[in-house]
Parts: C-alpha cells; sequence; structure tokens
C-alpha cells in the first residue's frame, strides 16, 4: 500500500460473515447497524441486486428498509467505492432518484456495468433479485 493509498474498508479486508449469520451477528451487538448493512451488501453478486426491505428482512429487521437506506446514504466517498451499494434497489427495482441528483445515473451507469439492464431507472427484480445462498 502505497502512503497515498486509503487505508481498505474493513469489508474488503476483514472475512466476511457468512449471509445467513449477520443478523445473529447484528442482534448479539457483535456487528452495529451500519456494519451489518454493509456485510449483506458486500456479498451481493455483480449482475444480482437486492431491495433495501430485502436487506432489512436478512438482518432480523423486516420494517426497517428505511434504515438500510439512510446506512448507504451515509457512506464516506472511500466506503461508496469499495461496497456495491448500486446493488440496492426499491422493492420495486426501481432506483431511489430524490437526495443527490447524480447518484441515480451513477447507480444506474455501475448496474449496466454489472451487467443488469436498466430501463427508465428501473431493475426486473423477478430476474436479477438474489437469492442469499443460490449461486448467482
Amino acid at each position: 500500500m502505497s502512503p497515498t493509498e486509503p487505508p481498505a474498508h474493513p469489508s474488503a479486508t476483514a472475512e466476511r460473515p457468512p449471509i445467513q449469520d449477520i443478523a445473529a451477528l447484528r442482534l448479539s451487538g457483535e456487528l452495529g447497524w451500519r456494519a451489518a448493512v454493509q456485510a449483506v451488501t458486500a456479498q451481493i453478486p455483480a449482475g444480482q441486486v437486492l431491495s433495501y426491505g430485502d436487506v432489512a428482512a436478512i438482518l432480523g429487521a423486516p420494517r426497517a428498509a428505511r434504515q438500510v437506506g439512510y446506512a448507504l446514504a451515509a457512506l464516506s466517498p472511500i466506503e461508496a467505492e469499495r461496497l456495491p451499494w448500486w446493488r440496492v434497489l426499491r422493492g420495486d427495482g426501481s432506483i431511489a432518484l430524490q437526495g443527490d441528483p447524480e447518484r441515480g445515473p451513477i447507480q444506474a451507469a455501475r448496474l449496466r456495468a454489472d451487467g443488469v439492464v436498466v430501463q427508465d431507472y428501473r431493475v426486473s427484480m423477478a430476474e436479477r433479485r438474489w437469492t442469499p445462498g443460490r449461486p448467482a
């Protein structure tokens, strides 16, 4: 690592907990909410997506979709470069366009780079929703 290179994000260097263990780690206090959201998001394979509600349900808090969005919106620029936040969408497959006006086009471009078809800022959840434990 060069002196100008930023330190690696914990999810990039630490061994990721298995997806099925993240909720228990969060509920036991071993992982905070943001870390748990990041741990799930880090494991979404390229070409697949989850909704904010899907992430919340994996974390054992199915009604906390909005809090998942807040956690991802609070990523630092370094975290946002290392974590595939663009793979988390609204439940209907649409990209949330409120807030930063540049985020929606960036998210659509990154999804397309992953091989995901994006039409009118929407992805087919039926085709692209990731099911943890099932090969992508």
